[in-house]
């Protein structure tokens, strides 16, 4: 009898959700008359019914929001504080300060790898003794395996990059992929100290200079790759005393990690013979010499989550695959299939949501949304968002990777009332082509305490390509707010 009164009510939800959506979701609406594609839902996961839905169930390109789907999966596969060692491995223990034989550089699928962990890793050679390998620094790049390009900007990258997203996930890759430069300003009218965040010398080519000025100044930075491999090329200028960062995304991050750790290890006293080199798996039994964990999970979800990092959702997506299939993909889309069967595994239930599921498949050919072929509806996010509500075991390490817009680091989502600010925890995405993609999706307070899900994707159409950023987050934050005063 429960049950029955729970499917009816569920039913009875859903055609009153059917009946007001055109005034809860008035701004979108207007858009949508325009010429924008819309798909919208609010979930009540209280009362586990929808609220209020605009073509629901129209798959649209996600963008970055896709990266809700990768979290969910890492922590359906891993527990929060997973962690993924890199480690130092060699045929045999040096004697006298000198290994006869190969360095080998293993890594797991750490995301966050960066160089403090090298230097960790180098720290634990110099307290054995070693100061001279007369030999070859392997890189592996198991367990992933050989992978090809993915995306136009990651294949564009592989010869040219003057961005930090576009680098190719890695199962060991430094710095998110991408080489650190670092700039600090000296004296008005000299050249500025340009060099590697964590390794002094940059170990590849650097030309070009920035000069310093009283002044505001924007330094520049190209990565170019030829048959000799990376080199950097610097122009612009800094202000005097300000130090700054900047990411440019390798050509091959395992490689490149490769030569910065040969750098930190030559650095602390340990000379090298042989060159760096990388391969699927290195031959043998060798013997752990260093060993570092990574970062744990939770962290690295929460940093995709917040920076909407690509390398991170990428190689987390590869990671999961790996794991649930017991062997390595063989090209990210095809990794991506598990996230794609997850949207699948967390559909709506009948009667509630039926009527408005079609028969087509989502589609994931990454976790991070990068590849404009994705296709995800609102739905299908409520369904991932309502899954992961109801795991009480993974919940709180989900939400938490959700950025709540008065804390955010962007001051677009700084813009609204206090229900806004501090009732609201959400992804964000967007890109520009082919055309234009604006998406948030998260979780809702009520104002008793309880929760619902939200998904709001709008996309450019042939009528009306390019829909600003801030008029589409205008738009979908009226909304919202009109229904966190009445919930």
């Amino acid at each position: 009898m429960e049950l029955r009164q729970r499917l009816l009510l569920s039913a009875a939800l859903w055609l009153a959700a059917t009946v007001s959506a055109a005034a809860d979701f008035d701004n979108l609406g207007k858009l949508a008359a325009q010429g924008a594609r819309v798909s919208a839902a609010v979930w009540d996961l209280d009362a586990d019914a929808p609220l209020t839905q605009l073509q629901p169930a129209q798959r649209l390109i996600p963008a970055s929001l896709s990266k809700i789907v990768t979290a969910a999966a890492a922590l359906e596969t891993w527990a929060p504080d997973k962690t993924f060692p890199t480690e130092i491995l060699a045929s045999g223990a040096p004697r006298n300060g000198v290994l006869r034989g190969d360095l080998i550089l293993r890594g797991s699928g750490d995301a966050t790898l960066d160089e403090t962990t090298l230097w960790a890793l180098a720290a634990q050679l110099r307290s054995m003794g070693l100061t001279r390998v007369e030999g070859r620094l392997i890189v592996e790049r198991a367990p992933f395996g050989e992978l090809v390009c993915d995306t136009i900007d990651r294949c564009n990258a592989l010869r040219r990059s003057a961005r930090a997203y576009n680098a190719a996930p890695s199962a060991l890759g430094v710095n998110y992929g991408s080489w650190c430069v670092a700039f600090r300003g000296t004296t008005a009218g000299q050249p500025a100290w340009v060099g590697g965040c964590a390794t002094g010398d940059l170990p590849i080519p650097l030309e070009g200079r920035v000069m310093t000025v009283a002044g505001s100044g924007a330094p520049r930075v190209d990565r170019s790759t030829d048959e000799h491999g990376d080199r950097l090329s610097v122009g612009g200028t800094i202000a005097a005393g300000e130090i700054r960062q900047i990411h440019r995304a390798m050509s091959d991050p395992a490689a490149g990690a490769g030569l910065i750790l040969r750098s930190i290890l030559q650095q602390t006293g340990v000379n090298f013979t042989g060159a760096v080199e990388t391969t699927l798996s290195a031959p043998g039994n060798p013997q752990v010499l260093a060993h570092v964990d990574g970062l744990l999970l939770q962290e690295q979800i929460g940093r995709m989550m917040r920076w909407s990092n690509n390398y991170i959702a990428d190689v987390l997506t590869m990671g999961v695959a790996l794991e649930r299939n017991k062997t390595a993909p063989a090209s990210l889309a095809e990794a991506s299939q598990v996230l794609s069967k997850l949207v699948i595994n967390a559909r709506l239930p009948s009667p509630s949501a039926g009527a408005a599921v079609t028969n087509d498949l989502p589609v994931l050919d990454s976790g991070s949304g990068l590849t404009t072929t994705n296709q995800l509806s609102a739905l299908d996010f409520i369904g991932v968002l309502r899954r992961e509500y109801q795991d009480t075991r993974r919940f709180p390490a989900f939400l938490g990777s959700f950025v709540v817009p008065r804390d955010a680091s962007f001051d677009y989502l700084q813009r609204g009332n206090g229900d806004w600010l501090d009732r609201v925890a959400l992804k964000t995405g967007s890109l520009t082509e082919p055309v234009s993609v604006n998406g948030i999706a998260g979780f809702l307070r009520k104002k008793s305490g309880g929760w619902m899900a939200f998904a709001i994707i709008v996309n450019g159409s042939d009528k009306l390509r390019q829909i600003g950023h801030e008029r589409a987050l205008s738009a979908a934050r009226a909304d919202l707010e009109g229904l966190l005063k009445k919930y």
